[in-house]
């Protein structure tokens, strides 16, 4: 434990050393060094967890009467742990090499690190007062990096959207831990998993637990901040949040799961049919994005619908006594944690590159970049891959192991289980296609092609500082996609808290190494292959003529830009078939006349959740509090009437709910 509360030193004086440094050199040294070396720090604790098979635990008792702060690693904690510090590590490195020219991005330095840190105190927190403390802080931090190029009107909305969001969702946790704490008499965790909870208040407690770790996780329809929130951070934060920050959510309807009793299967299900709902709509909208950080956002929407999908199947797998169901969508849901961090921490990064050279994020502005960024594409290309859940990378394992589990679930569930498992194959390989149809038009529109505009006339590719890591991420997809089975027994090993020891789960882990086996062993040969193929072509086509010519041609003495797929024509054959259901809003001016103007055409893609949802709520809410706002100009037996009544509904509520 000395090594970890070490680490949140670190993270705070490197907070405090940002700002007090003098020189932005110094400021990003101390931000992003402290954030490093807080991690390589962290890192040792939480290997040692995963590795020896051991748990820490460590609790300090304060002069208040009832507050205990308590910290623990168990292996659930640590294999968040690790994703955390390994990724922040990647992502401080690559900020050394981003931060240079970026003068408006100082209000950075402090809060980065202070994020990494309550994300890593979060995780390790063990009571509840403390968790809502270091979850709150969290939320803050990231609010002010997500805004801190405010002086945009579209980064203060953001903002402000997220910081609405998150605070609605932080008060649905107050409300699950006030309640905990009434019926165990206090904040700590181990005192929860002896509660005997009627099903009834179970159940309420996952709806609260649901609402507000799913806000955090960008669950539709909680999803209203993610597609806001991610463009208008710095990429590395980007990376950061969707790589782990949403993880957080998920941490904590695992944790839930821990210490609120047997599950109940409806809970399954509601979590399941949410991440069904996810996954289409999630990859729905990033397929029609033209703003290429807002596309991995909504792509990110739908890898948690993914997630959650799977941990509802092991919900059903427990409530229904299917240890092995259960396992599978426990074990998939945790692969895909770590396989979503790693290939979308690259795919913001590597993104990040293209707005650091262009300073556009537009999908339209952009065209062939492949040649002047040859490691920013190819490594894109890599993330891409993983992605869309091909062979040979990182996604195909954790969505293989998911679609096991919803195989097994189809033979095994009846009724509405049945249907979710049905329907959560459609989904998940409806989701697939769609998401190679978005990544091939991301792709394609931003590195291939010829450069659309002045943005598009980059002139190299990124650093040192910030290609390394993305090399590094990009090793990992594949390393984890050509050998899954040295992460298979770490994953089975995290899940453990959450499954029964039963002999079929043991009998079902070892025939899945063995597959993960064959999965090497084939995917090793397909990389042979390529590779010779590559060598071929080189030796064959070294001795030819090579004639250059522009893309999109099409024999034309004097081709344009203009003659190429852009992104909204590239997806118009797939999203015209989904206008029902999008609901476009379309803006057209036709040429009329003998001498006419330039004809117009604009497409725009609503959110229908916001849409149609949310931002009549908030109205709605604005309406009410700008009517207590008149209420607070009233008189002072006014105030105290108010109190009077509010007491009384309170001591009401008591009498006749109690709980």
């Amino acid at each position: 434990m000395n090594f970890l509360i070490a680490s949140l030193a670190i993270f705070l004086a490197a907070s405090v050393l940002s700002v007090l440094g003098r020189g932005k050199k110094a400021k990003i040294f101390f931000s992003c060094f402290g954030v490093v070396i807080g991690s390589l720090l962290g890192l040792i604790p939480a290997a040692e967890v995963l590795a020896g098979r051991v748990s820490l635990e460590g609790m300090w008792f304060s002069n208040i009467p009832g507050l205990v702060l308590a910290l623990g690693v168990d292996p659930l904690s640590a294999f968040f742990l690790v994703i955390l510090f390994v990724l922040s590590t990647l992502v401080a490195v690559y900020s050394l090499g981003y931060l240079k020219k970026q003068p408006r991005l100082a209000a950075y330095y402090p809060f980065f690190p202070i994020l990494v840190g309550s994300m890593a105190a979060v995780v390790v927190a063990r009571d509840g007062f403390l968790f809502l403390i270091c979850w709150e802080v969290m939320s803050l931090s990231s609010f002010f990096l997500v805004s801190v190029e405010h002086d945009s009107k579209e980064v203060r909305l953001a903002s402000w959207i997220y910081l609405i969001a998150t605070h609605l969702a932080t008060a649905f946790l107050m409300v699950f831990f006030v309640l905990l704490f009434k019926n165990a008499g206090t904040f700590l965790f181990v005192d929860y998993r002896h509660l005997s909870l009627s099903p009834s208040l179970a159940g309420l407690l996952f709806v609260f637990a649901l609402i507000g770790f799913g806000t955090k996780a960008g669950l539709f329809p909680f999803h209203i901040w993610l597609p806001h929130a991610h463009p208008a951070a710095a990429s590395p934060i980007s990376a950061l949040m969707s790589g782990v920050m949403i993880k957080m959510g998920v941490y904590g309807i695992l944790r839930t799961l821990i210490f609120l009793g047997a599950p109940q299967l409806w809970w399954g299900e509601l979590l399941m049919l949410l991440g069904i709902l996810s996954v289409l709509l999630g990859i729905l909208y990033a397929f029609v994005q033209d703003d290429i950080k807002r596309l991995l956002a909504y792509s990110s929407v739908e890898n948690m619908g993914i997630i959650m999908a799977a941990i509802g199947l092991g919900i059903m797998g427990i409530a229904s006594s299917s240890p092995w169901i259960a396992g599978l969508g426990f074990v998939g849901a945790l692969f895909h944690v770590l396989n979503h961090s790693l290939f979308k921490g690259l795919l913001f990064l590597s993104a990040g590159g293209v707005i650091h050279a262009s300073h556009t994020r537009s999908m339209n502005l952009l065209g062939g970049l492949l040649k002047p960024m040859p490691v920013t594409g190819r490594v894109f290309l890599v993330a891409a891959m993983g992605a869309c859940g091909f062979p040979i990378f990182n996604g195909f394992i954790s969505e293989w192991l998911i679609y096991m589990g919803l195989f097994q679930g189809g033979q095994n569930f009846s009724h509405f289980p049945l249907f979710l498992s049905v329907a959560g194959v459609v989904a998940i390989a409806f989701s697939g296609g769609l998401a190679l149809a978005t990544f091939a038009k991301a792709f394609g529109v931003v590195f291939l092609g010829n450069p659309r505009s002045r943005e598009a006339a980059v002139t190299g590719d990124v650093s040192l500082l910030m290609g390394l890591p993305m090399l590094v991420l990009a090793f990992f997809c594949l390393t984890i996609g050509l050998y899954p089975q040295a992460f298979w027994g770490t994953v089975l090993y995290a899940a453990g808290g959450l499954l029964a020891s039963s002999s079929d789960v043991a009998a079902g882990a070892a025939s899945i190494t063995r597959s993960m086996g064959a999965i090497s062993l084939v995917g090793g040969g397909l990389l042979i292959l390529f590779l010779l193929l590559l060598l071929a072509r080189h030796l064959w086509m070294r001795k030819k003529q090579v004639c250059l010519a522009a893309t999109w041609g099409c024999g034309y003495a004097y081709p344009t830009p203009r003659m190429q797929y852009s992104s909204p024509s590239f997806a118009e054959p797939i999203s015209a078939f989904f206008k029902t259901l999008l609901r476009p809003a379309v803006l057209f001016k036709p040429l009329t006349g003998l001498f006419p103007a330039p004809a117009r055409f604009i497409e725009h893609y609503n959110d229908l959740g916001e849409e149609r949802f949310f931002f009549p709520v908030f109205e709605r809410v604005s309406r009410f509090f700008a009517f207590l706002r008149r209420l607070q100009k009233s008189r002072t037996q006014d105030y105290l009437m108010f109190m009077f009544v509010t007491l009384i509904f309170l001591l009401l509520w008591e009498v006749w709910f109690g709980i």
